[in-house]
């Protein structure tokens, strides 16, 4: 019976937020931004300890202290890292002495993230054995758009991400609409539910879906969730997997917080996945909590998008889901879930499900937005809740609007982080004198994250205009090529629009000092936002 409350109870609790700001507090302890803060603490400690210790060899200290910060500025400057995030680290190691030095070490050996690095290309490799590429499907793509099929070839070089046709799309501009569709595909389960989302919050959206999977499981349905383990310092309790247990699911945490500084805990599972059956698959910004379905109001109405996937490129999220599932499993049963599923006639176009992962040397989800921007020809439409850009992005951005297309950007009117969005607006001017349109959405927050581009190509995902996102989350998103529901992303896009507010050079200068003065001051420790 206790179980069974559980289900009632996660339907029916209010939003604590008193409890929520305190668990907060973990976030920022095992973020980047408590790391730096106890590195400072750590450098404090270290300087009075030497300082009373070696009184007597100050000038051979010092001397060691110059040449090891030399040393790894050079190791630095000569890294495969962007040009931003040496900006950064150069600070780190400028204000940070010894110890900023070693922290970049310790980065760059990453020792946390060795094992997971070695399961996930292992997962990999093994999954091309079981999910192979439709040849002819490459061969029609190929023929149509080159370019497009590049991109795929790209795309299944970085991991096994193979395109699909004869796959129906349906694209939702409203977590709400995602979220009634879902319930009445978990409905019509019969054989199998995969869940695997950022963020899981007890309320009237996750309890509704709660209550079907536990009468789903009764009745023999294998059912299997799986979160982000920050979830544990902001929505659930640790012993939730225990409890979900009980009621029949399988559930697990992603890389659960330890009491250990690791560079492990930065790689979030920030992926938003939903598989039925291996029959219907669902993607997008949506996580499983209230403020999503604008079921409780957090900043304003709030704005996020999904897409619906019926049909074959299904077995691509699947695959997906099952790789991280399966990451130190040394047996993983995953050919009996890899469905041969009909092409759908009526259902024109190509669509590859991707993912990002932030522990090989390639930024996935950066490079198909900049393939967006570079292959363009008439316009590009972006819809992302924040924007903190690299040098690459940025200039993409730029080079793009001088061309004469007609780049534009829907950002929060309300924002959620004031930071970040402070750190937004420093880009402003200069994108806005390139000839990028910018826009906030005054109802509210935007946490949608969709790139349109010339009537024919979208992409509709997880993944952020920002530093966590492109380089250390993994994310996942779902790129379209002549698909029908093209169109209602551009219409929904437009329709967003008349609910914006262009901003203008005028808005910028009207801004107080102090933001233009830290927002210029963020930009230097952008790649910690």
């Amino acid at each position: 019976m206790e179980d069974r409350n559980l289900v009632e109870e996660t339907r029916n609790k209010e939003l604590r937020l008193l409890d929520k700001s305190k668990k907060g507090i973990f976030r920022v302890i095992f973020s980047r931004t408590g790391i730096i803060l106890a590195l400072i603490i750590m450098e404090i400690a270290l300087l009075l300890f030497g300082l009373s210790r070696f009184a007597e060899h100050t000038t051979e200290l010092a001397g060691f202290v110059v040449a090891f910060h030399l040393a790894t500025i050079v190791a630095l400057i000569n890294s495969e890292m962007d040009a931003t995030a040496k900006n950064t680290w150069m600070l780190i190691i400028s204000i940070i002495p010894v110890i900023g030095p070693l922290f970049y070490i310790y980065t760059k050996v990453d020792p946390g993230s060795y094992r997971l690095r070695k399961a996930v290309e292992r997962r990999q490799l093994e999954s091309h054995e079981l999910l192979s590429e439709n040849t002819e499907d490459r061969k029609r793509l190929q023929a149509e758009n080159p370019g497009v099929a590049a991109l795929s070839a790209y795309l299944s070089s970085t991991g096994n991400y193979p395109v699909f046709s004869g796959t129906k799309v349906t694209y939702y501009p409203l977590g709400e609409y995602k979220w009634y569709a879902m319930l009445d595909d978990l409905k019509e389960a019969s054989e199998f539910i995969f869940l695997e989302y950022f963020i899981i919050d007890e309320g009237t959206m996750w309890g509704q879906i709660l209550e079907i999977l536990a009468e789903k499981a009764a009745a023999g349905v294998e059912v299997r969730v799986m979160y982000d383990g920050m979830c544990e310092f902001s929505t659930l309790t640790r012993d939730y997997p225990e409890k979900m247990e009980r009621l029949g699911i399988q559930c697990r945490t992603f890389a659960p917080v330890m009491p250990l500084i690791s560079t492990y805990y930065n790689n979030r599972d920030h992926r938003k996945i939903c598989v039925i059956d291996g029959k219907v698959a669902y993607n997008g910004g949506v996580n499983l909590a209230d403020e999503y379905i604008n079921a409780i109001e957090r900043f304003g109405h709030w704005k996020d998008t999904a897409v619906r996937l019926e049909g074959p490129a299904v077995n691509g999220f699947t695959n997906m889901f099952l790789e991280m599932w399966t990451l130190m499993e040394k047996t993983p049963r995953v050919s009996p879930y890899l469905k041969e599923i009909p092409l759908f006639e009526n259902a024109p176009g190509y669509v590859i499900p991707y993912g990002d992962n932030p522990l090989d040397k390639e930024k996935a989800g950066e490079n198909v937005y900049l393939d967006f921007l570079y292959q363009a020809t008439g316009y590009v439409h972006i819809m992302t809740p924040y924007l903190i850009l690299d040098d690459v992005m940025l200039t993409a951005l730029k080079t793009t609007a001088r061309k004469g297309i007609d780049v534009k950007l829907i950002l929060p009117g309300i924002p959620d982080k004031k930071a970040v969005y402070t750190l937004a607006k420093s880009y402003f001017a200069t994108l806005i004198n390139a000839g990028v349109k910018i826009y906030y959405y005054t109802p509210g927050f935007v946490h949608a994250k969709v790139f349109v581009s010339d009537g024919c190509k979208a992409t509709v995902g997880t993944i952020n205009l920002d530093y966590r996102s492109l380089y250390h989350h993994f994310e996942c998103g779902t790129y379209l090529y002549d698909v029908p529901c093209i169109r209602d992303i551009e219409e929904d896009f437009q329709y967003t629009l008349k609910s914006c507010h262009q901003v203008t050079l005028e808005d910028i200068q009207n801004e107080p000092f102090y933001v233009k003065l830290l927002g210029s001051l963020l930009r230097m420790v952008a790649t910690l936002m």
